[in-house]
């Protein structure tokens, strides 16, 4: 309007502080979004991402504390639900939405659900690649698990009679959608493993997440791991990956990608033969010249070997034929007779010498044993004679010899009193000399003694 005065104009803060304060008025509202620009927790503990739908998006903060207790785990594609309002941060004015409940919605459950599932397959180590079985570069027979109504099979199996007619296949049916659908594949997998073929093919054309859910599965995650066939899992499009996909030995984009994988072009067959042959032929040639080499080197060892021992017999036999034993067949009889006659006259030569010296030897040996046993009996001898000379001058034989007696009673006991003996009993009487037998007629007693 003409002559109308514009407004003062107001500094940044001013209009950040009039832009916190007509957010703030909204207040709390519920709103649901996906997950979009997440870059897992910020060191503080905090969640900063955006929410969008299909035609905007907007910035989003979590609290720490409002994160960890919701229990979701924030990953982009996740569906959210989220009570909060929005706020405008003083320093940049930048306008966010600061969650104060958050909580997966639609989709979104089920995509928590399947990757916690994930997490605690993967923990196990059923998706490790240590674990996963190696695929026959050629199978020859192949076995689809697959719905029997859908395109998908009769594509696989185009794909793989283009490929290579030789490969061998057979179907078993299943469900591949709906609550009963694993219980089915897993039935299918096992029929499938006892045809013992070389690959199995899981497969199955594309749909929403929810229609891909049976593959989802943990017994069927269980089931593909244990099968003692390698499992090649085609399941959906490209964006597609289930925890089968995790699980099987090899994953594949499409059910085409998945037959092309297990049944190279017969023209890569006939490339792969011919550069085998190749190199085979290369190896045997190589083989072979270098056995040949081989060979030669050993037959230059074997004549210089052969030559150096003939050599060397030729000399041996060269020396023996120079001996006198062999010129001179009678040299060894005549060189011992000579021998023997030289022993001989030395021995009768040295038989007088050695008497002569043995018997000077004998005799001075005699004579230092005579001088030997003389000074080691002498001291023996004086104590015998002192031993002697004792024993003489204790004799009783001494004593009869002055004329003393040594009276005996019939029982051999020596008489030492007259009381000893009994009147009437014959008793012996040793003398110096000899022996007398007497008969007691009369006992006198001494003077002192009694009867």
């Amino acid at each position: 309007m003409e002559g109308a005065t514009a407004p003062a104009p107001i500094s940044v803060s001013e209009a950040v502080a009039r832009a916190k304060r007509h957010v703030s008025a909204l207040g709390s509202f519920t709103v649901t979004g996906e997950v979009t620009g997440f870059r897992g927790q910020h060191r503080t503990g905090h969640c900063y991402f955006q929410v969008k739908d299909a035609a905007s998006s907007m910035d989003v903060i979590v609290w720490r504390g409002v994160y960890e207790s919701s229990g979701v785990p924030l990953a982009d594609g996740l569906l959210v639900e989220m009570v909060g309002s929005f706020d405008v941060y003083d320093k940049t004015g930048k306008m966010s939405f600061v969650v104060k409940k958050l909580s997966a919605a639609g989709e979104g459950v089920l995509r928590m659900q399947v990757a916690q599932l994930a997490q605690r397959l993967a923990a196990e180590g059923l998706m490790a690649d240590e674990r996963k079985r190696p695929i026959p570069t050629f199978c020859e027979r192949i076995c689809m698990v697959t719905s029997l109504s859908g395109s998908v099979r009769e594509d696989v199996r185009r794909t793989l009679l283009r490929r290579n007619p030789l490969v061998e296949i057979d179907i078993v049916g299943c469900a591949v959608q709906g609550p009963e659908a694993p219980a089915t594949i897993i039935r299918a997998l096992a029929h499938a493993a006892a045809t013992s073929p070389d690959a199995i093919l899981l497969v199955r054309g594309g749909g929403s997440f929810e229609d891909l859910m049976c593959f989802n599965d943990e017994a069927l995650a269980r089931a593909i791991a244990a099968c003692p066939v390698p499992v090649v899992t085609g399941i959906g499009h490209e964006p597609d990956t289930s925890i089968a996909d995790m699980v099987a030995d090899r994953r594949c984009s499409t059910p085409t990608a998945a037959a092309e994988s297990v049944a190279p072009a017969a023209t890569d067959l006939i490339s792969w033969l011919d550069a085998a042959a190749a190199r085979m032929e290369r190896v045997v040639t190589t083989r072979l010249s270098l056995e040949a080499q081989h060979a030669g080197e050993l037959a230059v060892r074997s004549k210089n070997a052969v030559g150096a021992r003939i050599g060397a017999l030729a000399g041996w036999l060269d020396m023996l034929s120079k001996r006198p034993s062999l010129t001179n067949p009678h040299y060894l009889l005549d060189r011992r007779k000579t021998d023997l006659a030289y022993s001989e006259q030395r021995l009768a030569d040295a038989a007088p010498r050695a008497l002569v010296r043995e018997s000077h030897a004998a005799e001075r040996a005699r004579a230092r044993l005579s001088a030997a046993g003389a000074h080691l009996l002498a001291p023996h001898e004086r104590l015998l004679a002192s031993c002697a000379a004792s024993l003489d001058a204790l004799s009783p034989l001494r004593v009869l010899g002055r004329g003393y007696a040594i009276a005996r009673s019939e029982d051999g006991h020596v008489l030492k009193r007259a009381a000893d003996a009994r009147a009437g009993e014959l008793i012996e009487v040793l003398l110096g000399e000899g022996a007398l037998s007497a008969r007691v007629d009369r006992i006198t007693q001494t003077r002192g003694s009694s009867e």
